[in-house]
């Protein structure tokens, strides 16, 4: 099999090569592509050996070559973003793990899925600014879309031998609550980015810690949600050991449960190997070291921004893209000073109460909302 890892460098793509590391007799790699960092993009070369690299920072990918030359690293280096979309959709490319970070990912993943490609999807935002659209290209290509977030993969190994979509009354996805669950709300006010990123669960990058604190990824797991599994009765539970990944209910009022330690190589290996299962390289789970399990209703008062996202599903439309566009550039503006922490949920607030909502029709109207939120947002903060 052979797969493009597509933000190989962050820690998607590093869980996934950690997976290969563990199986290279199933896959070979085809393409590895990254934003700048050249070093390690580097190293990960010599180790698999892939056909083609791509970094999209020009500067990176002439010090990238230069140094490939030295070492005698014969991939061959892409050299523009045409060049990148014949490789990732030759047939050479069965596979694309989408591991990018934020909107940047979209365009990617939408081009993947208009080559009839197997995507392996961790950018949840896709598929919550353009997920109707992308199901329905999804049809029309023959692609396919697999989650390998460790809450919608639990979902999937839930459902996966249930024929009859009457048969699930409910689909429950789990968090554990963030850095700041057990904070006083009054304290909400001084919290600072160092406290925002330091998850006692999950070792994520900076974007995403920041929106696992104000729980605000859960919001936009239940969108993934929807747009992925077709159901929308969708609940949060938190679950502070981060063991149970989702749960299933099922109209006999059985429920189905995916437990494992919290690490991102179990849903990666499940996505690269289904309906098989391959060696993980994780740790098994030991249910008597870890004690009790505890379940708690998330606090909307406390995490405004999630129960903003749960809103918006019934709202539809660009209101999703203007969400995620308008968190990420508060999410931005927090980790570089510029905001509070509180100021993020007012700040979307704001900019959903501004923008008109409309019906997606194409992926243009997508990314014109996207534009738009962002300067919107851009525009408040500037004006604080």
């Amino acid at each position: 099999m052979n797969i493009a890892i597509l933000g190989s460098t962050g820690s998607i793509g590093h869980s996934t090569l950690e997976v290969i590391r563990q199986n290279k007799q199933k896959f070979s790699i085809n393409l590895l592509t990254a934003r700048r960092n050249h070093k390690l993009l580097l190293e990960q070369s010599k180790e698999f050996n892939p056909k083609f690299v791509y970094l999209e920072d020009e500067q990176a990918r002439k010090i990238y070559k230069e140094n490939a030359l030295q070492k005698k690293i014969e991939t061959c280096i892409i050299q523009s973003q045409e060049e990148f979309e014949e490789v990732l959709g030759s047939d050479e490319t069965n596979v694309v793990v989408a591991g990018m970070v934020g909107i940047a990912g979209l365009i990617p993943v939408h081009f993947a899925i208009s080559k009839g490609k197997r995507v392996l999807l961790a950018n949840k935002e896709s598929y919550v600014v353009a997920g109707e659209y992308l199901n329905t290209l999804c049809t029309q290509t023959g692609a396919s879309i697999f989650p390998i977030d460790s809450e919608h993969s639990a979902i999937h190994q839930c459902l996966a031998n249930t024929e009859n979509k009457t048969d699930v009354s409910k689909i429950i996805l789990t968090g554990s609550g963030g850095p700041f669950l057990n904070k006083d709300i009054n304290e909400f006010t001084s919290i600072t980015p160092e406290q925002a990123i330091n998850h006692p669960v999950w070792n994520m990058g900076k974007k995403i810690s920041v929106d696992s604190s104000t729980l605000m990824n859960k919001g936009l797991e239940v969108i993934e949600a929807r747009w992925l599994f077709g159901y929308e009765n969708i609940d949060i539970l938190i679950h502070p050991e981060g063991i149970i990944h989702s749960l299933v209910e099922f109209r006999d009022n059985s429920v189905l449960a995916q437990l494992s330690n919290p690490d991102m190589k179990i849903p990666i290996a499940y996505g690269l190997s289904y309906p098989e299962r391959i060696i993980s390289g994780s740790t098994p789970l030991n249910l008597q070291e870890v004690g009790s399990l505890n379940f708690l209703e998330p606090d909307f008062k406390k995490f405004p921004c999630l129960k903003l996202a749960i809103d918006l599903l019934s709202v539809g439309g660009t209101s999703f893209s203007i969400l995620n566009a308008s968190n990420e550039v508060c999410v931005e503006a927090f980790l570089d000073g510029r905001i509070s922490y509180i100021q993020i949920y007012e700040i979307i607030s704001k900019v959903l109460d501004k923008i008109k909502i409309k019906t997606v029709e194409s992926l243009e109207e997508v990314l014109e909302s996207d534009k738009n939120s962002r300067m919107e947002t851009s525009s408040i903060i500037n004006n604080l």
